[in-house]
Order: structure tokens, then C-alpha cells, then sequence
């Protein structure tokens, strides 16, 4: 559970799960092994199709949220089963331990339920006095540790089978021998006590079937049926967001997710409960059964027509199995109840924003978790307007008040960033880096070396190195951001190299500015849309066919963030749905547009590793022009290991949480010297800066560069 006050008392409870070897190295395994795994339970099926299925089912379902909850209460009423609407958590408690004080129960077991979870029930009913047992295995060993779940499938995933065989030793009294079957027959052996000995049963459920009045609960061990049979009490605790119109749409999502939580094609036991069973234990021979639906802000997230789709969330844990933050230090610091990328936004409205406003800070925005969803839900960009939402309530912190005011003002920035390169000179030892960190940099930051300021912005050089074509055929302007403009203009001025001969012409825009994708991670969406209408003029008057960039963070951002971003401004929207349709990337330009081929170039086929940059690959969905411009210009191209997960960098992210980029970025250094090449290229300058900085650090024999240096380079004179 997330308990602190602040992001330095969160960073240090960061600091601590990277200290933790043993879960680390378990939870980087588990991702590893995660992608290869659901590629393959995926095989040969119509993923877009089936995220479009599930995504429309639990849209239409909460949108009737109300309707189905009246359609069910009253089949299930019809067949005996007690219907109870919780507003609050407090209340669900409440209710059930209500329940269990009038059916005189002392025992009780429960099946996982991350509804549970979020309520805190067993610590209710404890302090009411009733012996409350878990009995999935996961479960029931963060129970005995007096733990939270670390993840929504695999609670104890954190823990080693040594710890777990200590943990079995001091509950039975005997040694344990650390051996995973063993272990198994422990808990089994205890647990059958618990079930025989048990008055009352408490389960979540995956469904709630509105039309037949059914619940429906997906386990894949047996415990959940013990759970819902053999005590003479079942109480079901389910979240409003469960409620489906009928089994057809519950049957969308079970196509998808055990595919998408553990890999598997179906989940050892899928179970419909149809209103209350028969139970030999209970005085009348029927089971007393009651179901207790919780709102505790749902009502409130399906009303939102920004923030309802994180209700079509079907618990599948994909979003922390792929995030490079949480396979670093796990779902007790990566969430307060819910892990994981859809934990940041739920935490926000189902316990508040005092327990969101550090976690939503931290998130790369690198899009892992959008890709890997099975329902379609745009996590990256909900967590930043979470994000937005907090700083619009609490007020926003000096650092953010400060980078608004010099974005908003182009010519305040940009004179800022002319001065930087003037008074760094002391501080590069003369060379190319930042050797000397001044004191607002702070000791953090050393993992990399930070680039120096250039001497001579682009915008300064552009009408010396403007191509000048006697006839063009394709009219371009050039979007530089500021990485390119003023501390790597050389990756530009590469570009431009490639349009001579090519019939193309190349605009530069003065008025630009910073795509404004910094300010927007920071919560600032206000000045993120005054950059934005910024850019948009600066490039009115071109009159060109496309808008290139070589940065894949400003590409993504022009192209998806412009028309997201002044969606509702009636003088703007129209303009940057135009604006963003001539967006395009550096690789997919020069492979497609200028048309360059393998006689356009020369050069040894040196050893060649790529860095597929988030925004690029998930951001616009190229992944396969980088690679097709590599071995055209003649490269001999290294595959490795993981090469679209992130560097680390994510902008602002790394100065706000540099032990967790340093550690992310170490990572993908190492699967890039695995593969013994010499030179690492990349399409964006923020991926350049991360990965040479660390390289250099490092003293690794690997060369960074733009892809479109490297092309330059080979390039026929």
C-alpha cells in the first residue's frame, strides 16, 4: 500500500525495492518469459478484433450500469439470492460482517478477490473477531506475511520458494523442504481444515450475468468451488463494473483474458453460480447466498466521458507484466491496492488522490501497458490526466509553474537555452558532455552523461545547410523540438544532407517551439495546449506536403496528442487534425518519400543494434521502416533481446525518478552488448541522450547514434 507523504518519502520507498535482489530478478524473468508467451497464446487470432469485442461490451454494459444492476437483482432475487448495494467501501464491510453476525458464523474462507483487496474486509472482519482464511495459494501466503498482493494473478510472485518454505515451517511448526510440490501438499493439507471447518464463504467474481441472474469466477485452483459450495453461507463481493448484459459478453472476455494474465488458452476452472445451491450443512438443506454489489466511485468513473474506460479493466495484471517500472520494484511500491498501470488511475478514485498523486508521477509513458490491453483502455494517457487532475485540485509545485511560463513564452525559452550554452563551458571539461554537474542536477544523475548545450542552435545554421532543389517534387518542413535544435543540431543537419539530389524541399519554421510533451508529463495540459496551437501556426504558412521529425517522442505527440489535446477548441480542432495528418517519422521518410536505396549508399556492413523508441513503435505503430533503412544503407543488423521495451529515459521521468531510469537503462545496455555490436542507432534524440550518456558512463565500446547521422555517414558523395 502506498503510504507516503511525498515524492521523496516515495522515492525512498523505490530505493528499498531496488535493494531487493531476489524480486527483481523474479519479476524481470516473469516479463521476459511474459512476451514470448502471450505472443504465442495469442497465435493466429484477430487481437485488434478481439480488444474492439471486449472494449464495446463493457462500454454498452457501463453505460446500462443501473439497468443491469435492477435486471439482476431481480433474477437473482427470483432464485433466492440476497441483493446489497455498498456506496462506499466501509459499507461493504459493513454489510458483510453484518451478514455474518446474523448467520451466527465464526469460520470463514475466502476465495481471491481484488474487490476484497480494495476494501480492506479481512481486516474488518478480523477486528470483529472471526478467523478469516485465504485460501488461494498466493493469497493465503501474503496473508501469513500480513502482506498486500504484489499483482492482481500472482499475488506472491515477490517471494522465493525458500521464504515461502520458512514462512510454512513457522505456521506448521516443522521444517520445510524447499521443494515447490512439497510445499503445495502443506498448504493443501492446512487449507482442508479450514474448508471442513468453515460457516461462511466469501468469493469475487469475474461476471455478474444480468439476464440469468449468474455469477461467473474464473480461478485456476480448486478453492474458489470449495469457497462458493461447502460452507452454508456465500457472500459475493463484486465491484459494479462485473455487471454484463448476458453470457455472450462475458464469453468475449474469457477469450482473452487468461491469454492475456497467465498465457493460457482457458483457466483451469470457469464456474457460473445460478442463485443458491444446495448444502447439506444448512438447516434447511439450501444455502444462504447473498451478493454485495460496490460502487466506491465506479458510478462516478462511468459517468466520465474521459476516465469510463478504465472500468472495462478485466483484472488480467498484462499492464504491470510489460511496464519496465514495476518489473524493477514490484506492485507493493507500483500502487496502493491495484498494481500496475490501471492502478494509478483506479487508486485515484477508489481511495483518492492522497494516495495517487506520487504514483501517477511515476510512469515512462512509453506505452507498453496501452499495447499489451486487452480492452482497449488508453492507460498512458488517463494516468496523465490523473495526473493533470491532482495538480488542478492541490496546486502545482514551483518547478511546474516555472517550466509553464518559459513554454508558454517561445522567445523566454528559447533565450534561455541560448544563454545555458554560454555559461556551461566551465562545466564540460571541454568536451561534449556535462562532466561537472552543477548542484540542481544533483548526485542522481550521474548514471549518464548529460549532453552539453550546442554553441550554434539549428535555427542559427538552418540557411547555411538549407537544400535548395531546382525542382521539387515533395515540399517538407522540418519540426526540430528542442532536443535537435539546440543540443544535437548535427542529427538534423545529417537529415537535410540526405535531400540533395532528390528533387525534395526542406522548410524551417522559426516560430517552433517544444512539442510541449515535457509539460504535458508533468500534469500541465493547459500549456501543453498553448504549444501546441504554438506549432500549429508556425507551420500554417509552408504549404507542405509533410511535417517531418526526427524525434519519435514529437512525432507521437503532433500526430495522436494535437487533435487529443484541442479536441474541444472551436478554432483549433480542425486545424490540428490537418497539422497532424502530414506528420511523419524520420525512417518512414526516407524509405518512403525520398526513396533512398542500397546504391545510395556505402561503408562496411558493421555490426548494427537498433533501439525501437516507444513513441515510435507503440506511439505510431512503425516498427519496421527503422529496420528496413538499417540494412539498406548496407548494416549488418543485430537483433537482440527486448529491443522495444524502454531505455529509461521518458524525458522529465528520469530527472524525477533517475534510480529507476538508471536501473531500466542499464538493463537495455547489456542486452545490446549481448549482441556484440559496435554501433547502437535510434530515432530519437532523447533515446540518444539516454543511451550514449549511459554507454559513456558505463566506458562501453558501443557508439550512439540518429539513425540518420549513421545514413548521412554512408551516404554517396
Amino acid at each position: 500500500m502506498q503510504t507516503a507523504k511525498d515524492i521523496k518519502g516515495y522515492r525512498q520507498e523505490l530505493r528499498q525495492a531496488l535493494s531487493n535482489e531476489f524480486q527483481r530478478t523474479a519479476m524481470d524473468n516473469f516479463a521476459v518469459f511474459y512476451r514470448g508467451a502471450r505472443a504465442r497464446a495469442f497465435a493466429g487470432m484477430d487481437l485488434p478484433a478481439l480488444i474492439a469485442d471486449v472494449a464495446q461490451a463493457k462500454d454498452a454494459a457501463m453505460a446500462r450500469m443501473d439497468e443491469l444492476l435492477a435486471e439482476f437483482t431481480a433474477k437473482a432475487t427470483k432464485n433466492g439470492v440476497h441483493v446489497h448495494l455498498a456506496a462506499t467501501a466501509d459499507e461493504a464491510n459493513a454489510i458483510i460482517a453484518d451478514i455474518a453476525k446474523a448467520e451466527g458464523v465464526k469460520k470463514i474462507v475466502k476465495s481471491k478477490s481484488m474487490t476484497a483487496e480494495e476494501t480492506l474486509l479481512n481486516h474488518r472482519l478480523e477486528a470483529d473477531g472471526y478467523e478469516v482464511t485465504e485460501t488461494d495459494l498466493g493469497e493465503w501466503i501474503i496473508q501469513l506475511r500480513h502482506e498486500g498482493p504484489t499483482h492482481m494473478v500472482m499475488p506472491a510472485i515477490h517471494l522465493s520458494r525458500a521464504q515461502v518454505a520458512d514462512l510454512f515451517s513457522d505456521v506448521t511448526g516443522q521444517k520445510q523442504e524447499v521443494d515447490i510440490p512439497k510445499l503445495v501438499k502443506v498448504a493443501r493439507r492446512e487449507l482442508r481444515r479450514k474448508f471442513a471447518q468453515a460457516d461462511m464463504g466469501i468469493s469475487g467474481a469475474n461476471f455478474v450475468l444480468a439476464d440469468t441472474g449468474s455469477l461467473g469466477i474464473i480461478t485456476n485452483e480448486g478453492n474458489g468451488r470449495l469457497v462458493t459450495t461447502l460452507p452454508r453461507v456465500h457472500v459475493a463481493l463484486v465491484g459494479l463494473d462485473k455487471l454484463v448484459p448476458s453470457m455472450d459478453d462475458a464469453l468475449k472476455v474469457i477469450k482473452v483474458l487468461p491469454r492475456n494474465a497467465t498465457a493460457q488458452a482457458i483457466s483451469s476452472y470457469v464456474t457460473w453460480i445460478t442463485g443458491k445451491n444446495a448444502c447439506a450443512a444448512s438447516p434447511d438443506g439450501k444455502k444462504s447466498m447473498h451478493v454485495v454489489f460496490l460502487d466506491n466511485g465506479r458510478r462516478r468513473l462511468a459517468a466520465d466521458p474521459v476516465f469510463s474506460q478504465a472500468l472495462r479493466c478485466v483484472r488480467c495484471g498484462a499492464c504491470a507484466n510489460v511496464c519496465p517500472i514495476y518489473r524493477q520494484v514490484g506492485g507493493h511500491t507500483y500502487g496502493h491496492i491495484y498494481i500496475g498501470a490501471v492502478g494509478l488511475v483506479l487508486t485515484y478514485f477508489y481511495h483518492g488522490r492522497d494516495k495517487a498523486k506520487n504514483l501517477v508521477q511515476n510512469c515512462l509513458n512509453c506505452g507498453a501497458c496501452k499495447a499489451a490491453c486487452v480492452a482497449g483502455i488508453d492507460l498512458p494517457y488517463l494516468i496523465k490526466e490523473v495526473h493533470a487532475r491532482i495538480l488542478a485540485e492541490e496546486g502545482r509545485p514551483f518547478q511546474n509553474t516555472a517550466l509553464s511560463l518559459a513554454m508558454r513564452n517561445r522567445t523566454l525559452f528559447h533565450g534561455m537555452l541560448r544563454a545555458a550554452s554560454l555559461v556551461q563551458k566551465p562545466i564540460t571539461g571541454g568536451t561534449p558532455y556535462l562532466r561537472h554537474l552543477p548542484m540542481f542536477f544533483a548526485k542522481d544523475q550521474e548514471f549518464r552523461a548529460l549532453p552539453a548545450i550546442a554553441e550554434k542552435p539549428l535555427r542559427d545554421r538552418w540557411k547555411d545547410i538549407k537544400p535548395h532543389p531546382e525542382t521539387s517534387t515533395v515540399k517538407a518542413a522540418l519540426f526540430s523540438g528542442c532536443v535537435q535544435d539546440f543540443v544535437y543540431p548535427e542529427q538534423a543537419e545529417a537529415a537535410v544532407s540526405l535531400f540533395h539530389g532528390r528533387n525534395a524541399d526542406l522548410a524551417y519554421p522559426m516560430d517552433q517551439t517544444c512539442c510541449g510533451l515535457p509539460a504535458l508529463m508533468m500534469g500541465e495540459k493547459r500549456t501543453a495546449r498553448d504549444v501546441a496551437v504554438q506549432n500549429i501556426k508556425a507551420f500554417d504558412d509552408c504549404n507542405c506536403d509533410y511535417i517531418l521529425t526526427l524525434c519519435a517522442s514529437c512525432a507521437s505527440h503532433l500526430k495522436k496528442g494535437y487533435p487529443r489535446l484541442l479536441s474541444d477548441d472551436p478554432k483549433y480542432a480542425k486545424a490540428a487534425e490537418r497539422f497532424a495528418a502530414k506528420v511523419i517519422d524520420f525512417s518512414t521518410f526516407a524509405r518512403d518519400v525520398l526513396k533512398l536505396a542500397p546504391e545510395d549508399f556505402t561503408g562496411s556492413a558493421t555490426k548494427t543494434a537498433l533501439h525501437a523508441p516507444c513513441h515510435l513503435c507503440r506511439g505510431l505503430g512503425v516498427t519496421e521502416a527503422p529496420r528496413d533503412m538499417l540494412k539498406i544503407a548496407g548494416l549488418e543488423y543485430a537483433p537482440y533481446d527486448e529491443e522495444d521495451v524502454c531505455c529509461g529515459f521518458g524525458g522529465t521521468f528520469s530527472l524525477k525518478f533517475p534510480e529507476l531510469s538508471a536501473e531500466i537503462l542499464k538493463k537495455k545496455l547489456h542486452n545490446v552488448a549481448a549482441t556484440g555490436a559496435s554501433l547502437l542507432i535510434t530515432d530519437c534524440p532523447g533515446c540518444v541522450m539516454q543511451l550514449r550518456g549511459g554507454a559513456d558512463n558505463l566506458k562501453m565500446d558501443i557508439t550512439v547514434k540518429h539513425s540518420a547521422e549513421v545514413l548521412a555517414e554512408r551516404r554517396k558523395r
